[in-house]
């Protein structure tokens, strides 16, 4: 068998003898990763090791993929406008998901001796959700159903993201939370002052209140003095 060391490196074709000698001498596992060559092809590796991660890297890839799902509405040829209003906002709530649906209308007794109501029908829907949706596939008649696919308008509807398991709605208009720079540097500043670590400007003094004038006492009047005459 032709073998390739841990490393990578071709060790070359060797008995199997010697290379099962070889990996139990690196604690290692001999396997086989080609066996319809000729000679087979046989790596020494960590088959533990190979196997997580392996499985790490599937369950990175299934994280990052966007599962679409056929989701299945059902009509009649005769469906009143409540019903069928209820059901359109159903398809447009799918189709918004990613998903797309599947039209089915289904006739009963002698409705299918009149397949173009179940046209009227379909033509209607697809009226309603023509800003959203296009036709996958035309109607076509399965027993005695009439099957139509539509999927999500390219462009207009975009699956959500998937973060930690839970859908995140995009921000109204579609535009990213501003983003904080790196700090620029001001002019005529010495080498390392940014804006960041700028001084703050000086807050201008408050203006001086001007004083209240000084009132004047009241003038005291001397008492007057008495006189020997006053007296008598």
């Amino acid at each position: 068998m032709r073998v390739i060391g841990a490393d990578g490196a071709q060790i070359g074709v060797i008995p199997t003898h010697e290379a099962l000698r070889l990996a139990d001498e690196l604690g290692l596992e001999l396997v086989e990763v080609n066996p319809r060559a000729a000679p087979p092809v046989c790596k020494i590796m960590d088959f533990g090791k190979f196997k997580y991660e392996t499985s790490k890297k599937e369950k990175a890839s299934r994280r990052h993929q966007s599962t679409i799902v056929l989701k299945e509405i059902k009509l009649r040829p005769k469906t009143d406008d409540h019903d069928f209003d209820f059901k359109v906002k159903h398809i447009r709530r799918f189709l918004a998901e990613g998903n797309k649906c599947k039209l089915v209308i289904v006739f009963r007794g002698r409705e299918i001796v009149h397949p173009e109501t179940g046209h009227a029908m379909l033509d209607q829907v697809v009226k309603a959700v023509n800003d959203v949706a296009m036709v996958e596939q035309r109607p076509i008649m399965e027993g005695r159903r009439m099957v139509m696919t539509i999927g999500p308008r390219g462009g207009v509807i975009r699956p959500p993201l998937i973060v930690g398991g839970r859908p995140i709605e995009p921000s109204a208009g579609g535009a990213a939370p501003p983003q904080a720079g790196p700090p620029q540097a001001l002019p005529g500043s010495p080498p390392g002052l940014t804006a960041a670590h700028a001084p703050a400007p000086a807050q201008p003094a408050a203006p001086a209140q001007p004083a209240a004038p000084a009132q004047a006492a009241p003038a005291q009047t001397a008492a007057p003095k008495q006189t020997a005459a006053n007296k008598a």
